[in-house]
């Protein structure tokens, strides 16, 4: 992603706001969560992009509220099918901390990866319903329109455990087809998706 610096000579120098670059971010789609079973991101539905246009596409959850307690935040992607089914291999570790001081651990979490799976990816686990409880991060996907190579992703995402521990969760892997990756769909493994916001970036080449 590129930065641009500017320093007091330079922005003194600007003459019309128009001549400050925007930046290389770019939001594409804004989805809000009301009750809602799930989450989906389709390329050319409901003005979404989602291939060749950007070579990185960013998702950022921003508190996800579950409708039931102890339940995970998961994402699985579609490969030009109706399902979101595609073959991935993941990995995940996290670390943790509780309200009373206690845990601080750093641990690989070998319950959360999957090895040639259709099933969902949890990027978030065991999230609280309670009102103050909830999950909020991102995720990466990488060139997922390649008919190459595999597409990779990456998720980083903070917890509110049920627990009352913070939480944070790293999973990363691969979509193991060279097809394109269509649709990027994000549900709890239990009941609804109570609140929440997640908003679709596209990256631009630096």
């Amino acid at each position: 992603m590129a930065l641009v610096k500017y320093n007091n000579n330079s922005i003194s120098a600007v003459t019309s706001a128009a001549s400050i670059p925007s930046g290389a971010m770019t939001l594409i789609k804004t989805l809000t969560a009301s009750s809602s079973s799930t989450l989906s991101f389709v390329d050319g539905s409901s003005d979404v992009v989602l291939d060749s246009t950007y070579p990185i596409y960013k998702f950022e959850f921003i508190n996800m509220h579950p409708a039931s307690n102890e339940v995970n935040f998961s994402v699985n992607f579609r490969d030009g099918g109706s399902s979101y089914d595609a073959t991935k291999t993941t990995t995940a570790f996290a670390s943790d901390h509780y309200e009373n001081d206690s845990g601080a651990t750093l641990f690989y979490w070998g319950s959360k990866d999957l090895a040639q799976s259709t099933s969902a990816q949890p990027i978030a686990s065991a999230i609280g319903n309670d009102n103050d409880q909830s999950c909020s991060g991102s995720l990466l996907l990488f060139n997922p329109s390649s008919t190459t190579f595999v597409k990779h992703f990456i998720s980083d995402v903070n917890v509110i455990h049920a627990s009352d521990l913070s939480l944070r969760q790293l999973s990363a892997g691969y979509c193991n087809v060279t097809v394109a990756i269509d649709g990027v769909q994000f549900s709890m493994s239990s009941g609804n998706i109570d609140s929440g916001t997640i908003k679709l970036y596209g990256i631009k080449d630096s």
